[in-house]
This record gives structure tokens, C-alpha cells and sequence, in this order.
């Protein structure tokens, strides 16, 4: 097994994580998809190292981190539709004027 490639895979779904942040910014489930790919890439990284160090950390993390993502889908979503009850829309120009 080859780790170079598997971690060029992983860079290069990462780096695709960020640039779908930094071009999508119109709404919240948009924004939500590039941090599960960010996600992936990092759930990545972790089975490769495990099985290239040979150690079971890695893939210790790798059935931790689908939990956080869920976690974080359900906040995300949650905080969509609390939004979309209050303002009406979901564009993420408009969300920076909320008060906590």
C-alpha cells in the first residue's frame, strides 16, 4: 500500500472542502455539504494512518468523527430552519444581523 496517494486523495478532497466554503456563501445547506467533504477527507487521513502506522487510533477516530458530523448536521440544520421560521430566507447576507 501506497500512503502518497491516499493522502494526495485526501488533499485533494479537502482542498475542494475549502473551495466550495469560499465560492458557495449564498445559504446554509450549501455551506453545510463542503464541511462533510472537509470531513471525509480528514475521516481519511486518520484510516491511513492507522493502517500505515500500524496502530488502532486512527481508526478509533474514524468512528468518532461520523458522530461529530452528525452532530454538526443537526445543529446546522436545526439553525436553517430557526432562520428560515424568523427571517423568511435562508441567504446568509442577511443572518448577520441576529442578536444573541
Amino acid at each position: 500500500m501506497d500512503p502518497l496517494k491516499y493522502f494526495t486523495f485526501s488533499m485533494i478532497i479537502f482542498i475542494l472542502g475549502i473551495w466550495g466554503i469560499l465560492l458557495n456563501r449564498r445559504n446554509i445547506p450549501i455551506m453545510l455539504m463542503p464541511i462533510e467533504l472537509m470531513l471525509l477527507a480528514v475521516n481519511l487521513n486518520f484510516l491511513v494512518f492507522s493502517v500505515s502506522l500500524d496502530d488502532m487510533m486512527g481508526q478509533l477516530f474514524a468512528l468518532l468523527v461520523p458522530t461529530v458530523a452528525a452532530a454538526e448536521s443537526a445543529i446546522g440544520l436545526a439553525i436553517f430552519v430557526i432562520t428560515f421560521r424568523v427571517r423568511g430566507t435562508i441567504a446568509v447576507e442577511f443572518i448577520n444581523s441576529i442578536q444573541g
